[in-house]
Parts: C-alpha cells; sequence; structure tokens
C-alpha cells in the first residue's frame, strides 16, 4: 500500500469517527430530557410518534460502539499502514516470520500460526504414515479414520461423502478406473490432478454415425436393447469406432489407462449415463473433466493418508465377494 493511500484510509476512517461522535452528541443535546404526551407532529399511516429523547440505554450503545471500533483499530489493522499492537502476531513461530515478512494480526496470519500449530500437533503422524507403504497404510484403522476427515473435507463435494461418485464425477468404490487403480496411480492422480477429454464427433462421423455408434456401446458392448423405432445399425458403428475411437479405447473398447479413456464395456463407468441418449449426447458433443491437484493444498504426507483411504474404498467389493 502506498503512503497516499495509507493516509487516505486514516484520515477518513478518523474523521468518520470524530463526525459520528459529534453527531451523537449533538442530538443528545437537542433533545428534551423528560418524557411528554406531545407528539412529533404528523402520522405515518394513521400511527402518530411521541416526542421522547432516546432511551439512555440506547444511547450508551452507540458510545460503546465508538469506544470498542476506537480500541479495534488500535489493536488490528484498519489505518492504513498500521499493523495494530495485538500482542503475539510478529512471527508465526520462534524464529519463524510469516510469509510476507510483515508482523502485526491478518486473516492470513492467523490462518499461517494455526498451520504451523498444526502442523506441530500431527505433522509426526502424518510422516510416520508416508514412511509406510499405500497398501500397509490402507489396513490401519486410525489410518483410515484420518483419511476418511480429509476426504470428507475435500473430496466429498465432487465424489459424494460415500465416495459412490455423482453425474461426471466417477465412483471409487468400484474397480472402473480411468488412470488406474494401483496404489501409485491413485497418489499421482490425487497430487497432481488429471483432465480428461472426449473429444466431439458429432460433426466428424454426422449425426447417423453418432446414432450407429452409441447402438454399438449399446447393443454390442453392454448387451442392451435399443429403444422402440430406433434408426440404428450397430454393425455400422462398429466400422465407425475401428475407423475413429480404438486409439484411445482400443479395439475391444475396453480403455486406456494412460490416456484416461474408460472401459466401454462397463456401463456402470460411465459417469454421464449410458442410455442411449446419453450416449449420443457424449459422442456428439464430447466430454471435459477436471480432477484439481491436491499436492499444494494438502502436501505429500497427508496426500499419502487420503490415497491410502481412497484405495481402500475400493478394496471393500473385492473383500466381500471372497468371503461369500
Amino acid at each position: 500500500m502506498t503512503s497516499f493511500w495509507s493516509w487516505y484510509i486514516t484520515l477518513l476512517t478518523s474523521a468518520t469517527l470524530i463526525a459520528l461522535t459529534w453527531l451523537i452528541f449533538a442530538t443528545r443535546r437537542g433533545q428534551r430530557q423528560e418524557s411528554t404526551e406531545e407528539t412529533v407532529g404528523h402520522a405515518f399511516d394513521g400511527i402518530e410518534e411521541y416526542d421522547n429523547p432516546l432511551p439512555k440505554w440506547w444511547f450508551m450503545l452507540f458510545v460503546a460502539t465508538l469506544i470498542f471500533a476506537v480500541g479495534y483499530l488500535i489493536m488490528y489493522p484498519g489505518m492504513g499502514k498500521w499493523r495494530g499492537m495485538f500482542p503475539g502476531y510478529t512471527e508465526v513461530a520462534e524464529g519463524k516470520p510469516f510469509a510476507n515478512g510483515e508482523p502485526g494480526w491478518t486473516g492470513v496470519h492467523q490462518w499461517e500460526k494455526e498451520m504451523d500449530k498444526a502442523d506441530h500437533e500431527y505433522g509426526p503422524i502424518f510422516a510416520k504414515y508416508a514412511a509406510m507403504p499405500i497398501e500397509e497404510v490402507a489396513k490401519d484403522p486410525q489410518a483410515l479414520k484420518m483419511g476418511g476427515r480429509m476426504f470428507a473435507s475435500y473430496c466429498s463435494v465432487c465424489h459424494g461423502s460415500d465416495a459412490k461418485g455423482s453425474y461426471g464425477f466417477p465412483n471409487l468404490t468400484d474397480n472402473d478406473w480411468r488412470w488406474g487403480g494401483d496404489t501409485a496411480t491413485i497418489k499421482t492422480t490425487i497430487m497432481g490432478g488429471r483432465h480428461g477429454i472426449m473429444p466431439a464427433w458429432g460433426e466428424v462421423i454426422g449425426d447417423q454415425g453418432v446414432s450407429d455408434v452409441a447402438a454399438f456401446l449399446r447393443v454390442t458392448l453392454h448387451g442392451r436393447d435399443l429403444p422402440k423405432d430406433t434408426k440404428a445399425d450397430p454393425e455400422a458403428g462398429k466400422a465407425i469406432f475401428a475407423a475413429n475411437c480404438v486409439a484411445c479405447h482400443g479395439p475391444e473398447g475396453k480403455g486406456t489407462p494412460a490416456m484416461g479413456a474408460p472401459n466401454l464395456t462397463h456401463p456402470n463407468a460411465f459417469i454421464y449415463g449410458s442410455s442411449y441418449a446419453q450416449l449420443q449426447q457424449t459422442i456428439r458433443y464430447g466430454r471435459q473433466g477436471t480432477m484439481p491437484a491436491q499436492e499444494n493444498i494438502l502436501g505429500n504426507d497427508k496426500v499419502h493418508l487420503l490415497a491410502a483411504y481412497v484405495f481402500s474404498l475400493s478394496q471393500k467389493p473385492a473383500a466381500e465377494a471372497e468371503a461369500k
């Protein structure tokens, strides 16, 4: 902040407080001191108002507010470059300055102190789990509880509190993974994020081609019937698929994890729906999805724990199947 704006804010704030103080006491002096039956001389929708003074307790609330404002501006920033006199905000911790190198209370400085406190208290716990293989962490009850809380805070808004996803967001409790479901790949996905692109094919293969490819997926790969009176040829769609889609999804439609191309033989893996109409929409206009990177938000140790929790979710169906 430049000196001009610092002085501008300081003078404007000070002048406002002085003006409000004068206004409160000036209007107080102009009021009568005793109660009366007289009215102010006009009515509001038939309701008349007595010409009585402002209650003393109400006046004292205004005065208390002004005193609080002055005290606040002394203790906290608010007057230009003034950093405030709030104690304990010269540095994050002993010998560790704030990120911007300046003392005084701010919301960011408060956050830095809270994070530093949390790192000292919980950092060793995260470090302990970060030194373990993710497969072992995924079997630790305490680690899974911690991972579950992080998932609820950072991941559930997209993937749902039960991790079963929603429209446009994948189910993390099954074994259908676009980029791979091994522990290393899951951690890489969380750390660096992903950006999946399904190009639009409507202008390339035409409306009939879109219908035929959707029919091929629906009938040949999924084993489902087409809606009545549908004019589409699954065999023609197979030929179009072989010419345009195998580069990403493979000749059998089972996907390519290295490219994030999903397995098209599993209808439940279609995060945008697998109905005939939804398939056409996806093929015609394409899709784009982004998984945001969490490395700068959570750091390696917390992501390691979160990856273990996510990995454990997809292991439950297999464990239940073996038990049966």
